[in-house]
C-alpha cells in the first residue's frame, strides 16, 4: 500500500504522516528532507540556491547530512524551496523517492508532489493544508522549542512567500491531486488531525 501525503510547509502533513506509517506499519520518507539537504549541500558549497547549476550539483550530497539537525530550520527550508524549483534538482531526486514508494509492501510519502508525480498510483492521497495564519502560529512554536528566534510575522511571510514559489513553478507544482483527499487541518490539534487522518486512510481502504 502506497500512502502519498501532499501539502505546504507546517500544515501537519509530517505529524500525520509518520503516524499512518506506524499505523498501518509502513517505512516513511519526509521528501521535504531530500531538497533540505540540496539546499544545505549548496550553502555548505557557498553557492547560489538560485542558480540551477549550483542547485543541481548540490544534488551529490553526503548520506549523513540527512541526519543533521539544521536541515530542520526555518533557513534550510527556505533553501529547500528554492532549490526545487529547478528540473534538474526534481529530475535528479526523482528515482530516489520512486525506488522508497515502490519497495515490497508499500510505503507513506509526504511532500508536494507525491500524489501527482512521485507515486501517482498511490492506493490512498491526502493533500493536507491549513490557513497561513495558523501555520505560522505552529511554525513559530517549533522555532521557540528550538531556540530559535523570529517573529509570528516574518513566519507568516516567509510562509506565503513558499506557497508562492511552490504553486507556480512550472515543473510539479504544489497542487492536491486529481482523486486526493482534502483534508485542512486548520481547526485540529495534533492528536485530532491524526485520529481524523487514520480514519480517512481507512475508510478509502474499506
Amino acid at each position: 500500500m502506497i500512502i502519498a501525503v501532499d501539502g505546504p510547509t507546517a500544515s501537519g502533513k509530517g505529524t500525520i504522516s509518520k503516524a499512518l506509517a506506524a499505523h498501518f506499519g509502513l517505512p516513511h520518507l519526509d521528501t521535504g528532507l531530500l531538497y533540505r539537504a540540496v539546499g544545505r549541500q549548496v550553502s555548505l558549497n557557498g553557492g547560489d540556491p538560485d542558480n540551477p547549476a549550483e542547485a543541481l550539483a548540490a544534488c551529490d550530497f553526503p548520506d549523513n547530512l540527512m541526519a543533521d539537525d539544521i536541515l530542520r530550520s526555518e533557513g534550510s527550508g527556505s533553501l529547500a524551496s528554492r532549490v526545487s524549483i529547478h528540473p534538474a534538482v526534481r529530475k535528479a531526486l526523482f528515482e530516489r523517492q520512486r525506488a522508497f514508494a515502490k519497495q515490497a509492501g508499500g510505503a507513506v510519502l509526504d511532500g508536494r508532489d507525491i500524489g501527482t508525480v512521485i507515486a501517482p498510483e498511490a492506493d490512498v492521497k491526502l493533500f493536507v493544508t491549513a490557513s497561513v495564519q495558523s501555520r505560522a502560529v505552529r511554525r513559530h512554536a517549533e522555532m521557540q522549542r528550538r531556540g530559535e528566534s523570529s517573529t509570528l510575522a516574518e513566519i507568516e511571510a516567509d510562509l506565503a512567500r513558499r506557497d508562492a514559489r511552490d504553486m507556480n513553478r512550472k515543473d510539479a507544482p504544489l497542487k492536491p491531486a486529481k482523486d486526493a483527499i482534502l483534508f485542512d487541518t486548520t481547526a485540529f490539534g495534533p492528536a485530532e488531525a491524526v485520529e481524523a487522518a487514520i480514519e480517512a486512510v481507512s475508510s478509502k481502504m474499506r
